[in-house]
């Protein structure tokens, strides 16, 4: 099958004149890894919840290959997106937690996986009582090309030429368009587990980017990979061995948080780090690391008088946006960062104090807020320069003689 070009990136870390094809090189030892277990394949996992194994056939959790459990972060009802689903051990898992009102889509690439992911599908719908899982063909980082629909169009285009090359193209243009594999913000939650790693480099910005385009806003990525402490080497790099052993095309810690942030993503957070290297080569550690980011901090910024008090005990911290929040100050946000701020489901919210203000701004009449700098809140700009109530402690419960607040 042809394979559109995707745009490239500068990576840190890809193969020189490599006498190889990574994607051939990863596609084959996962092929091999579907039709026998390799435990050697991947970062072994422990942790997972027992009553969630429990209805899994045990072929599937011989044939898992993943390096963190990504599944611990996901709530009923959720649409949830696992980036290369392999033999549907997580899948089969979130569909158990998100319930018969959520959905579960398992994206993978590899023909033998996808056969043995879905061969368990009506198996598990009777074990469960619903159905809410499907299997797609597809690569994780061109989530809107249906693999299935276009090698049906090429049986029928055959390519022999290159006018025919430029139809099927075109027709894999169409696809993404107008029948997707995965519309535009349309999913709760993306997971993988330790799969990023084997996108060759050149496609991993469109892998976030893609990751960032399915989900819905206020949606969050939870990914666990392997990554490293310090660049791979060439020897390291130019090992087909390594790359699809989850070594290779592992991200540098730092590197990896960031390209989270250069998708757009906002409260980034490492939530596992394992403390032990998984492997060491070349005096390089290589170990699992689990990270969650949300989705929807763009947009128009409206000024409704709002404030946020950082809790600390930081002195000062600042979000992905630029603003800086100091501890004990009432700080002027806008009304979108103030909703990412104390949101239920926020990663901020448990260090953060919301002041709303006394008379509510209709976001329809809210003027444009000024983003310019960080500013703290003058006390009367929430409350209304017109406040001049008087509340005296014995109309307060706060010294009440049954209390101990006092």
């Amino acid at each position: 099958m042809v394979d559109l070009a995707l745009p490239k990136q500068t990576p840190c870390c890809e193969p020189s004149d490599a006498a190889y094809d990574v994607e051939q090189a990863v596609l084959q030892r996962y092929e091999a890894g579907a039709r026998q277990p390799e435990a050697a394949l991947c970062c072994p996992t422990d942790g997972y919840e027992a009553q969630y194994l429990e209805k899994l056939p045990s072929e599937i959790i011989e044939k898992d290959y993943g390096c963190g459990d990504p599944t611990k972060y996901v709530a009923v009802g959720e649409t949830v997106a696992d980036l290369g689903s392999g033999a549907g051990k997580n899948c089969y898992i979130l569909a158990q937690k998100v319930g018969a009102t959520g959905h579960v889509i398992g994206v993978d690439f590899n023909d033998e996986m996808l056969s043995l992911s879905r061969k368990y599908l009506d198996e598990m719908a009777d074990k469960l009582g619903y159905r809410n899982v499907s299997f797609v063909h597809g690569k994780i980082q061109d989530l809107a090309l249906d693999r299935d629909r276009a090698q049906a169009w090429l049986a029928n285009h055959p390519i022999t030429d290159l006018d025919r090359l430029s139809a099927f193209e075109a027709e894999c243009t169409r696809l993404r368009q107008e029948q997707p594999l995965i519309a535009d913000n349309s999913v709760d939650v993306v997971i993988s587990n330790c799969v990023l790693n084997l996108v060759r480099p050149q496609d991993k910005q469109q892998l976030f980017q893609d990751i960032y385009r399915v989900l819905k806003r206020g949606g969050r990525a939870v990914i666990s990979d392997i990554v490293c402490d310090e660049d791979p080497t060439p020897a390291i790099l130019n090992n087909p061995d390594l790359w699809s052993g989850c070594i290779a095309g592992a991200f540098r810690e730092d590197a990896f948080l960031e390209m989270f942030e250069q998708a757009g993503f906002y409260g980034i957070e490492v939530l596992v780090r394992q403390a032990e290297p998984w492997q060491v080569i070349d005096g390089i550690e290589f170990r699992s690391m689990t990270v969650r980011a949300f989705k929807g901090k763009d947009g128009a910024c409206w000024e409704r008088n709002q404030a946020v008090v950082y809790k600390g005990p930081w002195k000062a911290v600042q979000d992905d946006d630029g603003h800086t929040l100091y501890r004990g100050q009432r700080m002027a946000v806008c009304d979108k960062t103030f909703q990412i701020y104390t949101d239920r489901t926020s990663p901020y919210q448990q260090d953060i104090i919301a002041i709303t203000p006394q008379t509510e701004i209709p976001l329809e009449s809210a003027p444009v807020f000024d983003c310019a700098r960080d500013r703290v809140r003058h006390p009367r700009e929430t409350k209304g320069t017109d406040y001049h109530a008087t509340i005296t402690a014995a109309s307060s419960s706060c010294c009440d003689p049954s209390e101990s607040c006092c």
